[in-house]
């Protein structure tokens, strides 16, 4: 049973070309599956999460650490009444617009279109490809996907100003997402903050003794851990560790979004759209520690010394390749020149870098640029 405040499929606003009803999926399962089936979300695969391969063969890539937020984000979901169709399809979407190298590709493509008066921004290109890029219908462009899951897409992780982007105008800036939405950047934290330190830990860049002093949350369950499994490994604490820290998170942002709901007498959609502030959210205590636990994964790995390699990639192959296609569109690929007829050409370059896996930038990079 949904709660009241949740969002209702045959509610939905609809898509963008109108198609029948299914016969046995609603409109958000359908959003899903297509998600799934989209070449963007298989691409995922080979874009870097943290760690290149450089490493190792089996940490979180972009598209398993997608799959670990879908799972954190169904269980909330299902907890608070909410409808977890919606909400699956919103934490499987939520990365597809990421380019090659993490964070540092983002950084540098943004950079590079800042140059010439424009941006990038992970979100609005997820947009681009759910409405533009993916072609696999003969009746439309795009996904087709509900207004609810092109509006999650936008508004998950922060507030856009109509003034600002009037391009989004559609997507109801002046209101907050719903409660489906508003959950995912929180699911996103928690499955990157605890697999961050496990990936770390693996990769032998973090040590336990660094962790246990740098990470309170972490230091209180390993002595819980400690005294109940004295004589087991190393790795087998850390494991229960972090399945602790993992469960304190969830059930945290589980109880506090009841009760700032409760505390506000919010019973409908409608009022959760119109309230002043989003409801999903930690309470201070355990909000402190996950800030705790970001800080000391920025200062000791993100930044670590050990993966400046390949934050020097991104620089060096993004900046080239984009340097390059500017200045010899006749290289791209011949759809992207016939859209540089219609749009502005960093803009076209850009898209090409942003869809591209991390193998196959290196290739590029060798074809063009060496």
């Amino acid at each position: 049973m949904l709660a009241d405040y949740a969002v209702h499929a045959e509610n939905s606003r609809g898509r963008r070309h109108p198609e029948p009803q299914h016969p046995y999926r609603n409109d958000f399962q359908r959003d899903r599956d297509r998600v799934i089936h989209a070449r963007a979300f298989r691409r995922l695969e080979a874009k870097t999460q943290v760690f290149t391969r450089r490493y190792s063969d089996h940490f979180r890539n972009r598209l398993t650490h997608t799959l670990e937020v879908a799972q954190i984000a169904r269980t909330v979901a299902a907890a608070l009444g909410l409808n977890v169709d919606l909400v699956e399809a919103l934490a499987l979407v939520h990365d597809i617009g990421h380019p090659p190298f993490g964070h540092a590709g983002e950084k540098v493509l943004d950079t590079a279109m800042r140059a010439h008066g424009l941006l990038f921004d992970h979100n609005l290109h997820a947009l681009r490809i759910v409405e533009d890029f993916e072609l696999r219908y003969a009746a439309f462009r795009g996904l087709n996907l509900t207004f609810e899951v092109r509006e999650g897409i936008i508004k998950h992780s922060r507030d856009y100003d109509s003034r600002q982007f009037p391009e989004l105008a559609e997507y109801l800036l002046d209101q907050r997402p719903p409660l489906e939405a508003q959950l995912i950047d929180l699911a996103d934290e928690i499955a990157y903050n605890t697999a961050d330190l496990d990936d770390g830990f693996e990769a032998r860049l973090l040590t336990l003794d660094d962790i246990r002093a740098g990470v309170p949350l972490f230091e209180r369950f390993y002595r819980e851990v400690d005294a109940i499994y004295p004589d087991a490994v190393d790795k087998l604490k850390f494991n229960e560790t972090i399945k602790r820290m993992l469960d304190r998170l969830v059930g945290d942002l589980i109880r506090n979004t009841q009760q700032r709901l409760g505390a506000a007498g919010v019973r409908t959609l409608d009022e959760v759209r119109n309230h002043e502030q989003r409801h999903a959210a930690l309470s201070a205590e355990v909000e402190k520690e996950r800030c705790e636990t970001k800080s000391f994964l920025y200062n000791n790995l993100y930044f670590s010394p050990s993966l400046a390699e390949e934050k020097d990639d991104a620089e060096l192959v993004i900046g080239a390749l984009f340097t390059y296609w500017m200045e010899k569109p006749s290289a791209l690929p011949h759809n992207y020149q016939d859209k540089a007829r219609e749009e502005p050409l960093p803009r076209v370059v850009c898209d090409y870098i942003a869809g591209m896996t991390d193998n196959y930038i290196y290739e590029q990079y060798e074809k063009f640029c060496r």
